[in-house]
């Protein structure tokens, strides 16, 4: 059996957050705070969480501030997969015309609520900022554009001599960013210091129900035998979902590899805050890709894309980057900007990370069917960090009160995979 330590969490994180919250436990029990009480004794609803990534923390977030007794269950570290190494970014209106328009609007402005609550511009990057679409060609040329061929919408720093087409296609009052890994580790931290959330490092085996009440969760065993009892469970295992036998039963969770890179430029204060969304024509012709830049508030600029469906590690720890793809994105970088150039700004990180994607295309959020108590939250694809706070709030609504009132769930319930099947 795996130990198990106990450590207590530092205050809510700030930018410059340490890596702390791997493999450990963390349990601070709060005093100050009114909870749920279940229905048959004179105790908090008590849930367990697994998943520590934006889905999982948010929903553990909601379950603990609205009063239930919740343990958040992770695998490796908090935030350590694709929640840690995304973009942060975040859009209003982006998914409107479809059935994730409301979570998305609803979670936009979530976002700004916790940014008041958590002081986001100083502990997570919380800002708003203009989002242009532009054309680029790569290329080799080390010379800026002159001031007569250079476009009047595009900011200074955007120099590469083949930008063309520059196009708003999000301001100030539209998208948004965070740095995900802190927004993330700055929740979690919240959560277990004023309201009692426990964090526990292990890989979860099963779900096991009442013998009694046939179909009704009773307890979460890790590997190594631990057994954490519980009115209810909510799995949100992101990608990993299609290898937890209970959901992979009933639908299928892909991985869809992303890369990224995140470089410190020697002059950041250059950098104005526009997200980029690129088609970007390599010199070696073929389609164009469509790499995103997003500048930091932190002063780091982060570029992420080349993107392709691939199996899901057992361990979010063994995913790394494929050279190729690592090298595609630093030449995005140079074509964009002189100030992204090697030699101009340094590399501080590549890596790649998984994003769940569903058949369907939307997330899967609800009650399984059958079983009483047991939830699961997972498949948003590219829009998890924008998604997570309405996510989150609403299973906690579901699984206190029997009904999401923030957002309506049922395009999302898992329920419509198993309909299918028996069609």
């Amino acid at each position: 059996m795996a130990a198990v330590t106990t450590v207590r969490l530092s205050p809510p994180f700030s930018v410059s957050l340490p890596p702390i919250l791997r493999r450990t436990q963390i349990r601070k029990i709060s005093t100050s705070i009114r909870f749920t009480m279940d229905s048959q004794t004179n105790h908090p609803k008590r849930i367990v969480v697994c998943g520590g990534g934006v889905i999982g923390v948010c929903t553990a977030y909601f379950l603990a501030k609205n009063g239930a007794a919740v343990t958040l269950v992770e695998k490796s570290s908090i935030a350590g997969a694709a929640s840690g190494k995304a973009g942060g970014f975040l859009a209003l209106d982006w998914c409107d015309g479809g059935p994730i328009s409301s979570l998305a609007r609803a979670s936009f402005n979530l976002h700004r609520s916790l940014s008041e609550e958590l002081d986001g511009p100083k502990s997570y990057g919380y800002r708003t900022l203009d989002t242009l679409s532009l054309t680029i060609s790569e290329t080799l040329n080390e010379n800026p554009p002159s001031s007569g061929s250079r476009s009047s919408k595009l900011p200074s720093w955007i120099d590469g001599s083949t930008a063309r087409s520059p196009r708003t296609i999000g301001t100030v009052e539209t998208t948004a960013q965070v740095h995900p890994q802190l927004f993330a580790r700055t929740l979690i931290s919240k959560a277990v210091e004023s309201y009692g959330v426990e964090i526990v490092i292990g890989k979860v085996e099963r779900v096991e129900l009442e013998e009694k009440e046939e179909g009704r969760v009773h307890s979460v065993v890790l590997e190594g035998g631990r057994v954490i009892e519980s009115n209810a469970v909510v799995l949100a295992l992101g990608p990993w979902s299609g290898k937890f036998e209970l959901l992979s039963c009933l639908f299928r969770v892909s991985g869809l590899k992303a890369h990224s890179i995140v470089l410190e430029p020697k002059e950041p204060g250059l950098i104005t805050p526009h997200a980029l969304f690129l088609s970007y024509y390599p010199s070696n012709g073929g389609k164009p890709l469509d790499p995103e830049v997003y500048p930091r508030p932190t002063g780091e600029v982060y570029i992420c894309g080349m993107s392709a469906e691939e199996d899901v590690p057992e361990d979010p720890e063994q995913i790394i980057g494929k050279p190729e793809s690592i090298q595609a994105l630093k030449r995005v970088a140079c074509s964009v900007s002189s100030h992204l150039r090697e030699g101009e700004a340094r590399v501080k990180a590549e890596q790649a990370c998984f994003l769940p994607c569903t058949d369907d295309g939307l997330p899967i959020i609800g009650e399984l069917p059958g079983i009483n108590g047991c939830y699961v939250a997972t498949g948003h694809s590219c829009w998890g960090i924008l998604n997570g706070p309405a996510t989150g709030a609403a299973m906690a609504e579901l699984v206190l009160k029997g009904r999401a009132a923030i957002v309506d769930l049922s395009p999302f319930n898992p329920a419509r995979f198993v309909k299918r099947t028996k069609r």
